[in-house]
C-alpha cells in the first residue's frame, strides 16, 4: 500500500509499504478513505526528530471502511463505515470508565512515561503505525471506532478523530460561563473550530488571536472578533480588556502550544537537537526548556483574574519555566491535555446532521492525494496558499 513515512526532520516521503494485517483477535483493518494533516504532524516533521525512527507511518486523523475483524471483535462488521480517534484505549479499566482514554491503564508507554499510545506519532507513544496511509490496523477495535452513517460526505465526519473533540475538549476545560467571554489564540485548526464550538455552546463574546490574515478571516465569518498579535501583543490584550470591563477575559483557550517551525531560543534548541545523536537529543527535549511560550505567557496575562486557562496546543519540554508567582496570585485554574475522543464523541455526533452547524463540510481548505504530501506538509507548514486543514485522500 502507499504511505506517508518520515525520513527524517522536513523530510516526508510517499512510499509503498507493507499492508497492515490483524495481529491481535480484537484488531480490525480499515480502509482509509480520508486522513488529516493535523498541527501536531508539523511536530514531528521539525521538532521531535529525536523520537523517530526512519520508515515511521504518519498520521492519526482517519475514517473509512472496515475491510476485516479479528475473530474477538463484535459489534463491527467489514463494510462498516466508522472515523478512528487518534489514541488507542482499551475502554474498560477504571482510566477509560471516568472518560480520560489518554491516560488508559492498558495502553499507556510506560517505558516512556507517557498515555496512551497514539497512532503515529513517535517512540514517545508507541511508534504505532500511522493512518496517513490507504490501509490501517486499529488495535482494540470496538474501543477505538466510531461508527458513523453511511450517508454524508468524509468531510462532515472525519474531524471525530481529533479536531472535533479536541476543540469540545479545550472548550469545556476553559469553564467558559453561559454568556460569558473566551479568547482564543491560535486560530490553526483547533482554535477556529474552538471559537465556533464556544459561540455554539453560548458563550456572549469570542476574541480570536493570530497573525495570519487568512486564518482571521474565517472566524471573523463566524462572527469572532478577531485580532493580529503582530500589532503588539500588549496592545491586543489592552484592546480585549476595554471589551471585557477592564478585567480581561473569562476563559482563554491555548491552541498554539509548542510551534512547529520554532523561535528564537526555542528554534535555536530544536535546531541543535537535530544534529545530536538520536539518545542525547532525545535527553535533550526531555529535560530543557524548549517551548517557546509566548503563547502561554499571553495567556496567563490576558485572562481575567480567577479566570481559567485551557491549554490543547501541545507542549513538548519537560523543563520550561512558568511564572508561578503570577499563576497563584492571579488564582488562575489551568487545565490541559490530550482530547479523550470517546468521552465527548456523544456530545458531538448529533451536531454532524444535515444541518452542520459547525461548519464541518466546509472545514478542510484543501484535499490532497498521499502522493504530494511531502508538498503538503511543506505547504502547511509555511502556511502557503491558505492552508488551514488538509486532508488526504488515499
Amino acid at each position: 500500500m502507499k504511505a506517508v513515512v518520515w525520513n527524517g526532520t522536513r523530510d516526508v516521503r510517499t512510499e509503498t509499504v507493507p499492508d497492515p494485517e490483524i495481529e491481535q483477535p480484537d484488531d480490525a483493518v480499515i480502509r482509509v478513505t480520508s486522513s488529516g494533516l493535523c498541527g501536531s504532524d508539523l511536530h514531528l516533521y521539525e521538532v521531535l526528530g529525536p523520537f523517530m525512527h526512519q520508515g515511521d507511518i504518519l498520521g492519526h486523523e482517519p475514517m473509512g471502511i472496515v475491510e476485516e475483524t479479528g475473530t474477538a471483535v463484535t459489534g463491527l462488521a467489514p463494510g462498516d463505515r466508522v472515523a478512528v480517534p487518534f489514541q488507542i484505549s482499551c475502554g474498560q479499566c477504571p482510566m477509560c470508565e471516568v472518560g480520560l482514554q489518554t491516560q488508559c491503564d492498558n495502553t499507556r508507554v510506560e517505558e516512556q512515561g507517557t498515555g496512551a499510545r497514539l497512532f503515529g506519532y513517535s517512540a514517545l507513544y508507541g511508534s504505532v503505525p500511522g493512518a496517513q496511509a490507504e490501509y490501517l490496523r486499529v488495535p482494540r477495535a470496538q474501543a477505538n471506532t466510531v461508527q458513523v452513517p453511511e450517508q454524508g460526505p468524509d468531510d462532515r465526519y472525519v474531524l471525530l478523530s481529533d479536531v472535533l473533540p479536541t476543540a469540545w475538549q479545550a472548550v469545556a476545560y476553559a469553564g467558559v460561563p453561559q454568556g460569558g467571554t473566551v479568547a482564543v489564540l491560535g486560530l490553526g485548526p483547533i482554535g477556529d473550530m474552538a471559537c465556533r464550538i464556544a459561540q455554539h455552546q453560548g458563550a456572549g463574546q469570542v476574541f480570536g488571536i493570530d497573525p495570519v490574515a487568512e486564518r482571521r478571516n474565517r472566524v471573523a465569518g463566524w462572527g469572532v472578533e478577531v485580532y493580529d498579535p503582530s500589532e503588539g501583543m500588549d496592545e491586543v490584550i489592552g484592546h480585549i480588556r476595554d471589551r471585557t470591563d477592564g478585567r480581561g477575559p473569562d476563559s482563554v483557550v491555548d491552541a498554539v502550544g509548542m510551534e512547529a517551525a520554532g523561535h528564537g531560543s526555542a528554534k535555536f534548541a530544536q535546531r541543535v537537537a537535530s544534529f545530536l545523536p538520536k539518545d542525547t537529543a532525545a535527553r535533550m527535549m526531555e529535560t530543557a526548556g524548549v517551548d517557546r511560550l509566548s503563547a502561554l505567557q499571553s495567556a496567563i496575562d490576558l485572562v481575567r483574574r480567577g479566570g481559567t486557562i485551557s491549554l490543547s496546543g501541545v507542549y513538548g519540554g519537560m523543563a520550561d519555566p512558568l511564572p508561578m508567582l503570577t499563576l497563584f496570585d492571579k488564582q488562575i485554574q489551568l487545565r490541559m491535555g490530550q482530547a479523550n475522543v470517546q468521552h465527548w464523541v456523544p456530545e458531538i455526533l448529533p451536531l454532524l446532521d444535515e444541518e452542520d452547524v459547525l461548519g464541518t463540510e466546509s472545514f478542510a481548505s484543501h484535499h490532497v492525494p498521499l502522493d504530494e504530501a511531502a508538498h503538503a506538509y511543506e505547504m502547511f507548514q509555511k502556511k502557503e496558499d491558505r492552508a488551514l486543514k488538509v486532508l488526504f485522500r488515499p
